[in-house]
C-alpha cells in the first residue's frame, strides 16, 4: 500500500494517508481561488485512514449546498493542508495535491465551478466537467 505526506511550506504541519486517492478534483470557486490564491484548488480525499502531526488553525466556510467544511491551516506558514466536512471526518479527508510535492500524482477526474474557470486554464483530457457544486 501507498503512504503518501502533505506537509505545509514550513514542515511544522503534516499529514499522512495511506493508498490511492479516492478521486482528484480541481474546483475554480471563488472562495478557493481566494483561499489558495491560485486560480484554482487541485485537492485528492482519502480514506478515513489518515494521521495528522503539527498544529492546525480551523476555518468553517458554508459550501452553497449547506455543507460545514472545516479547512486546516498551519499558523506557522498560513498553507491551507487540508480540510474535512464537519460531522463526515470518519468518511474522508481531503488533501491539497500541491502539498504532496509529487509531480506523478495522479491527475483530476473532476472540475467543479466550471463556470468560475479562468479561461486560459485548460483541463486534461476525459475530466468530468460541472458547471457549478454536483452534490
Amino acid at each position: 500500500m501507498v503512504t503518501r505526506i502533505a506537509k505545509c511550506t514550513c514542515g511544522q504541519l503534516q499529514i499522512v494517508v495511506e493508498g490511492e486517492p479516492l478521486g482528484v478534483g480541481v474546483c475554480h470557486c471563488f472562495a478557493c481561488q481566494s483561499r489558495t490564491g491560485s486560480v484554482f484548488a487541485a485537492l485528492a480525499a482519502f480514506g478515513p485512514d489518515y494521521k495528522v502531526t503539527g498544529r492546525a488553525t480551523d476555518y468553517i466556510r458554508t459550501g452553497d449546498q449547506g455543507a460545514r467544511f472545516l479547512f486546516r491551516f498551519c499558523p506557522v506558514c498560513g498553507s491551507n493542508l487540508y480540510h474535512t466536512e464537519d460531522g463526515e471526518e470518519h468518511r474522508s479527508v481531503a488533501v491539497s495535491v500541491g502539498a504532496f510535492a509529487d509531480p506523478d500524482f495522479p491527475p483530476p477526474q473532476e472540475s467543479v465551478y466550471d463556470c468560475r474557470r479562468h479561461r486560459w486554464v485548460k483541463l486534461p483530457d476525459g475530466v468530468t466537467v460541472y458547471e457549478k457544486d454536483p452534490e
